[in-house]
């Protein structure tokens, strides 16, 4: 039996999520964050919360979702296949951050169904910070044949920007402390072996964690506030220990207005060490330096 298509609509009830100082450093030490924006006490306005962060903030939400025994959700077979997250305003330490799920869209695809799950994360004023698509691909028990993701075709030419970083070895036991998502396949080698691994896997969003860094740093001057929108769509694991490559291209329309927001779009995706895009259709959206001072 699949997933019930008759709870495409329900809206979860919010859950409120404090937000500390301590976890918002845990987290960002979590994926070897090294911003003083995010780490040092002593900063003139104090620290601010990774814009990925939003991922501890809706995680009870997403779970509240995905334990629904009228969804008929088998965990077991839940593969975390893409986030798509826009941030408003930035979280900082003292807020209330109340965040609500609803369940977007659920299909049929080939080898079992997708599931879209939407967050939407306010603060203690009322005021919209993080929105989240969480889409999940539920493979199916009697279904015969894999799932075919269809990928957007790498870009041809050269990257503006191309950064590796290194996994560490315990990288996925300290994003688990960190973020709150124990699923035993990134901390547990029987588990992840009973499951068709070759062994632990690292975390998508630990992954999408370091990519938000590459951008950041590299493409919005260090300032997070200047990160409109990260999306991507996981194309095979990550390993602990392993090298990602991640490379960056501006869009043909990089730039467009969106109210009194001028927006730069960008593409990526991220490579492990054999080149094989380990995230694919990766879209950053930037504000400009001259929107965020104002």
């Amino acid at each position: 039996m699949g997933l019930n298509h008759d709870l495409v609509g329900k809206q979860y009830p919010a859950q409120d999520y404090g937000v500390t100082a301590e976890a918002v450093r845990k987290y960002a030490q979590a994926y070897n964050e090294d911003n003083p924006v995010f780490l040092d006490p002593a900063r003139v306005g104090g620290i601010i919360a990774p814009p990925m962060f939003g991922v501890v903030m809706g995680w009870l939400p997403i779970m509240m979702v995905m334990t629904d025994t009228d969804l008929r959700v088998d965990v077991l077979q839940l593969l975390h296949s893409e986030q798509d997250m826009k941030f408003f305003r930035p979280v900082v330490p003292g807020d209330i951050v109340s965040c609500t799920a609803t369940i977007q869209h659920i299909e049929e695809k080939a080898g079992g169904e997708s599931l879209g799950v939407e967050v939407q994360g306010t603060n203690q004023r009322g005021e919209l910070v993080q929105t989240t698509l969480f889409t999940a691909f539920i493979r199916g028990k009697r279904r015969r044949g894999k799932s075919h993701e269809v990928f957007s075709p790498s870009p041809k030419e050269a990257p503006l920007l191309q950064i590796s970083q290194s996994i560490d070895t315990d990288q996925t036991y300290r994003y688990a402390q960190a973020s709150g998502d124990h699923n035993p396949i990134h901390v547990d080698e029987n588990v992840a072996k009973m499951a068709g691994l070759p062994g632990i896997i690292v975390h998508g969003l630990c992954t999408m964690a370091f990519i938000s860094k590459v951008i950041i740093d590299h493409l919005c001057e260090h300032d997070p506030g200047r990160l409109h929108r990260l999306r991507g769509r996981f194309a095979r694991p990550v390993f602990p220990g392993q090298e990602i490559t991640t490379r960056v291209w501006k869009k043909v329309d990089q730039s467009e207005h969106r109210g009194q927001t001028r927006i730069q779009s960008y593409t990526y995706e991220t490579y492990n060490p054999d080149g094989k895009a380990v995230v694919k259709d990766g879209i950053a959206e930037i504000r400009t330096a001259e929107e965020t001072a104002s």
